[in-house]
């Protein structure tokens, strides 16, 4: 890692968006995909922004919608790196509803990808490290390594698959 660490607000990084008839399913709520789609977007422009350089995505996991997202709904896609490697970075995605009229806001979903910083040749290069500054952003931080260990370990048994 390098010795320049930055605070997480560096990299925090945000999009609203309504939504409209087009984004939603039959049910009147928002295409998964679609959301995904947001989130992955959001999540590479932190990421750039901590590294402040070409980045690709890694892995997405603990992808969990907790509430739907409904035509009409604003939604607040937010991200920020919560913790690095040497040259990987994870990053934190909230997705949070409001309801325009009414100022009501909700978790809709929740996410952490992994994104690996590019040198010039398109090789992995060192990130610097994160500080966080809020409770959130603390605990996220501290429980960081775990889900690292996850993610190799699954790497580790998908290269058992022929």
């Amino acid at each position: 890692m390098t010795t320049n660490a930055k605070s997480t607000r560096e990299s925090r990084s945000t999009m609203m968006q309504l939504i409209f008839p087009l984004d939603a399913n039959y049910h009147g709520t928002m295409f998964g995909g679609k959301v995904m789609e947001y989130m992955d977007k959001i999540a590479a422009i932190a990421a750039m922004r901590h590294a402040r350089g070409p980045v690709v995505t890694a892995s997405t996991d603990s992808l969990d919608f907790v509430a739907p997202i409904r035509v009409g709904d604003m939604i607040d896609v937010e991200a920020f790196v919560a913790w690095t490697h040497r040259s990987s970075m994870e990053v934190y995605v909230k997705v949070e509803t409001e309801h325009v009229y009414t100022g009501e806001r909700k978790t809709a979903v929740t996410a952490f990808f992994t994104f690996v910083a590019l040198d010039d040749a398109g090789k992995p290069k060192p990130v610097p490290a994160i500080v966080p500054e809020t409770e959130e952003e603390a605990e996220l931080h501290r429980t960081a390594p775990d889900r690292y260990e996850l993610r190799m370990q699954r790497k580790r048994d998908r290269s058992d698959i022929k």
